[in-house]
């Protein structure tokens, strides 16, 4: 995990470390120091200061005390809030992707539903996610309004880990592809209020999921029960 020296290493150790918690390597109330951060990486502490800086600025590093900084708990409140917001922008993009899908994006789609389904056979939790977010990124893509996927992106950073975190069984991941299948057919069927309508419950079902998960795991001294 090494990384050589170049002018932007503070955004590349930021860069990393975000992947380490959307991945689940940094688990939420996890402790990390700059020592500890700067050896695995092999930086100084001056590149990991600003990392972590950055990182506390978007929600993921939040302080422990004395103790230093932790990876932010999983609220599941805010689990839902971010389903709200994500709920709206994908239903109002599946309505906009609905009326203008052609032949070349009915086939980015269908690569995209294969994709998904040899990730679910492959079991690797990052390859389902990045299926899982690939799919989304496409509504907003067919949309044809680059608003949908500027506004969401800060959003989806947190929805990667909350992914990460709860989704871990095949069973739940093949739900959700059989979802994406009807999403897409109702797309290529130019079926604007099924679209919109289906992409909605998708995330309504998705918030209730995750968010339950959490609340269900959360015990009385948990970082979670604070939430």
């Amino acid at each position: 995990m090494r990384l050589e020296l170049q002018p932007d290493l503070a955004e590349r150790v930021h860069d990393a470390l975000l992947d380490s918690i959307c991945a689940g390597r940094l688990a939420p109330g996890e402790r990390v120091t700059q020592e500890g951060l700067a050896a695995l990486f092999g930086v100084s502490r001056q590149p990991v200061l600003q990392a972590l800086m950055l990182l506390k600025r978007q929600g993921f590093i939040v302080d422990a005390g004395r103790k230093g900084v932790m990876v932010a708990p999983l609220d599941p409140r805010q689990v839902r809030q971010l389903y709200e917001v994500r709920a709206a922008l994908d239903a109002a993009a599946a309505r906009a992707a609905a009326a203008r899908l052609d032949r070349s994006l009915t086939a980015r789609g269908e690569e995209l539903l294969g994709s998904g389904k040899a990730a679910v056979a492959s079991g690797d939790t990052s390859r389902l996610i990045a299926a899982d977010v690939d799919f989304h990124l496409f509504i907003y893509e067919a949309s044809g309004n680059p608003l949908f996927e500027q506004t969401a992106a800060p959003h989806w950073r947190h929805l990667r880990r909350v992914m990460g975190a709860v989704l871990r069984d095949r069973d739940s991941y093949e739900a959700v592809w059989q979802e994406h299948a009807a999403i897409l057919a109702a797309l290529v069927a130019h079926d604007s209020a099924r679209a919109e309508s289906l992409v909605r419950a998708h995330a309504e079902d998705a918030a209730a999921r995750l968010a339950g998960s959490l609340e269900n795991t959360a015990t009385p001294d948990s970082p979670l029960a604070a939430g």
